[in-house]
């Protein structure tokens, strides 16, 4: 499927992000796109964190010159083309035959780093043997030595950060993977938990094979303590994604957590859990600076990611868009996605009045709510 196929249209590439998404629908097997773009329950986290997005709107300012707007940032001490990193997803080899190989590749064309999952579909050393800039998302195993093992080959692969995700004791009940009956098909597997078939291959009706899976696989007993055991564990960056509240955000800067992510999982684990946007500006006033500040769930655009800038993040994650940009074109897809942020977010900061990222985060912010009041970036009504 060529992007430029769409509609009829001859365009050389996806015009916006809209367009990547109908590119992917099209590409995929019905019961996989429902595994990529589904949430938990009735979807009211997924819903909300884009029109979350949709309410907020900044004040830009004017005759400055910005005829060099650049979008260049520091992500976890290192330079990044962009305040963006690819986000963790599992198993992206259900969607290209290449998978993380094919994401990271794009990743580190765009300058931006890439994410690689506990769920990989390919081993973290063979994604870090590409270049670029790599963290390794992890997820808390109910055997801590294992957990710990993959902290080491991780590091030991070239990793430069250990993002933990603490926001899945076990998977939120998605709905769609439960009426499709979703197993994953033999030949992409989880392959930093084992070599053989699992339970997330084995179908059954009423239930996802890849939430049995994750129930069989993942502790229920991440605690504070689990936090401080990383922290002694790796000389590397320790982020901590999920983070919705502020008193969870001053708790793990006392850990020594080195970042943050704020967000709901995409709305794929509680079903009315708070959007990143309505999180962000409480966990930013929290930490005081102390540690970086990244934003996940529902960036679909570079605006958005000048939104999250000047809601006082440090840099956004995007999951879901490079995703779908590798199911509609490969390597190539996933460049594309990363071009039209660089330039959407570009074309933002230069017509918000902004040089480059630092001043979008003194921009000041208009945010409405569902039901119609405005707050500004000082959280008084106006």
């Amino acid at each position: 499927m060529a992007f430029g196929d769409l509609d009829g249209h001859a365009a050389a590439g996806p015009l916006d992000m809209d367009d990547v998404e109908r590119a992917a629908a099209m590409a995929l097997p019905p019961e996989v796109w429902d595994f990529i773009a589904g949430g938990s329950g009735r979807e009211l986290s997924l819903a909300a964190n884009r029109a979350a997005f949709d309410g907020v709107f900044v004040r830009p300012r004017i005759l400055n010159d910005v005829s060099a707007c650049g979008t260049e940032a520091t992500l976890l001490g290192r330079a990044a083309r962009m305040p963006v990193a690819i986000g963790p997803v599992a198993y992206h080899r259900l969607v290209c035959p290449e998978g993380e190989l094919a994401t990271a590749r794009a990743a580190k064309a765009a300058g931006v780093p890439f994410t690689v999952a506990t769920l990989s579909s390919v081993p973290v050393e063979e994604v870090t043997a590409v270049g670029g800039s790599v963290w390794f998302q992890l997820y808390w195993l109910r055997d801590t030595g294992r957990t710990l093992d993959l902290v080491r080959r991780a590091q030991d692969a070239g990793c430069e950060a250990i993002v933990l995700t603490v926001d899945v004791p076990w998977m939120g009940r998605r709905l769609r993977d439960v009426r499709n009956g979703f197993a994953l098909p033999d030949d992409v597997r989880a392959v930093h938990l084992g070599a053989g078939p699992s339970t997330a291959h084995r179908r059954g009706d009423g239930a996802s094979a890849v939430a049995v899976h994750t129930a069989e696989t993942f502790s229920r007993s991440l605690t504070w303590a689990s936090v401080e055991r990383l922290r002694e564990s790796t000389r590397l960056p320790v982020v901590l994604k999920g983070v919705l509240a502020p008193e969870d955000a001053r708790r793990a800067v006392e850990h020594g957590v080195d970042a943050l992510v704020v967000s709901n999982h995409g709305g794929r684990q509680l079903d009315g859990a708070m959007t990143a946007v309505a999180a962000l500006p409480d966990v930013v006033d929290a930490v005081g600076g102390a540690c970086e500040i990244l934003l996940d769930g529902g960036v679909r655009s570079g605006t958005d990611v000048l939104k999250a800038l000047a809601l006082g993040a440090s840099g956004v994650l995007v999951g879901r868009a490079p995703i779908w940009g590798l199911a509609a074109g490969g390597e190539d897809g996933v460049r594309q996605v990363l071009e039209l942020l660089h330039g959407e977010l570009t074309d933002a900061l230069g017509l918000a009045g902004c040089v480059g990222v630092a001043d979008a985060r003194r921009l000041e912010t208009l945010v409405t709510s569902v039901g119609g009041s405005v707050r500004d970036s000082g959280g008084r009504s106006v």
